[in-house]
């Protein structure tokens, strides 16, 4: 198992084009699912997501209407001002959680989420592994990118690879 991030992003870079090539397998062929979640899962119990919050450093966090409102509740604050001191609309993604490039989300404390009760759906889901709409095969083009920063993504992408076959 590997949980260096220093390695996590090296290994992810290295891997980004055989991981493309294992995206397009996985829709090529058939797996079962239900098999694949409990690797993740199994893999996402191994690591501490809140030892670690690089996802909160490098990925956006989308915000719905449903998490704007239960963050300006738990924050005791309108909606409007949540709206305007805590998020940014993007061209591609929509609404997004603040960031700057130095210290990442906005609500992020060293390695704590200071909202981590009211978190974004879009966070607690994360890394889309065991939780997520559709099929893992349907959400391959982003765990592409998130090998590169998230050892549970990495290291279950590379258990999918061996428990499917796949030869790169």
């Amino acid at each position: 198992m590997v949980t260096d991030l220093i390695q996590i992003r090296l290994l992810g870079d290295k891997k980004r084009d055989e991981n493309f090539r294992f995206r397009r397998y996985m829709k090529s062929h058939d797996h079962s699912d239900r098999i694949l979640r409990r690797v993740a899962q199994q893999i996402e119990d191994q690591i501490d997501c809140t030892e670690c919050a690089n996802c909160c450093r490098v990925a956006t966090a989308t915000v719905t209407t449903r998490d704007a409102e239960r963050l300006a509740r738990y924050l005791r604050i309108p909606v409007a001002r949540f709206l305007a001191e805590y998020t940014v609309e993007d061209a591609e993604e929509g609404r997004i959680l603040r960031r700057s490039p130095e210290t990442g989300c906005v609500f992020l404390d060293g390695a704590a989420c200071t909202v981590y009760d009211a978190r974004p759906d879009a966070c607690q889901r994360f890394p889309h592994l065991v939780r997520g709409s559709g099929s893992i095969a349907s959400r391959m083009w982003q765990l592409v990118d998130r090998a590169s920063y998230c050892p549970i993504v990495y290291n279950s992408l590379e258990t999918f690879k061996e428990k499917l076959g796949f030869r790169y």
